[in-house]
């Protein structure tokens, strides 16, 4: 497994353990890669533009950052994804307002400011992250070639008929469902993993 892959399926409880120290850059790093899209994510689900969710993204991580060691984050009290998301909604609240002065209409955010509908959106949000992140995972894994990933792809991702994947690959209709198969079966666990580590963080 590569260095990429162990940080990606490394629970955000040991992460958090090694942001206690503020010289640990590669800790900053994956919480950022961890957290970042979903926030973004969220925020341009939320009303905001791609600029406008970076920016809040980027707020959001340093705000949280800076309060977690502060030591104002308790574990005791509830889910780190669920004190993330407090900062993200305050965070976008905030722009939202500021872009609101001095019009009439209702801000986008009125109609899902709601505990319920904002963790839904968190999840979709971070599993769509996952997915991506697992993807990308594989394509830099030795023991997967380019042409099965390509089958895959143009198959279980896209819905190509496999005869034209077989012809586009240069591969039987056998071994694209092979090809299918075998992505799937790593692409799952590590979806898997990397959500209980996502979410590991009481």
């Amino acid at each position: 497994m590569t260095s990429e892959a162990i940080f990606a399926t490394r629970t955000t409880t040991r992460l958090l353990d090694a942001l206690r120290d503020a010289a640990n850059e590669p800790a900053w790093q994956h919480m950022d890669q961890r957290f970042r899209p979903v926030i973004a994510g969220l925020a341009k689900r939320l009303g905001l533009s791609h600029s406008d969710a970076d920016e809040v993204a980027q707020q959001t991580l340093a705000e949280f950052v800076h309060a977690y060691r502060d030591g104002r984050y308790d574990r005791g009290k509830g889910r780190l994804s669920s004190w993330i998301l407090g900062i993200a909604h305050h965070q976008t609240l905030r722009v939202l307002r500021n872009q609101a002065r001095g019009r009439t209409e209702a801000t986008p955010l009125t109609e899902v400011a709601d505990e319920s509908s904002l963790r839904s959106i968190w999840v979709d949000e971070r599993d769509r992250s996952i997915l991506a992140r697992a993807m990308s995972l594989i394509r830099d894994e030795s023991a997967i070639d380019d042409r099965t990933l390509t089958a895959f792809e143009l198959v279980g991702l896209r819905g190509v008929p496999a005869v034209q994947a077989a012809e586009q690959c240069k591969m039987t209709i056998e071994q694209v469902y092979v090809a299918k198969s075998r992505v799937a079966k790593r692409l799952k666990e590590l979806v898997e993993e990397m959500t209980r580590a996502f979410e590991e963080d009481v």
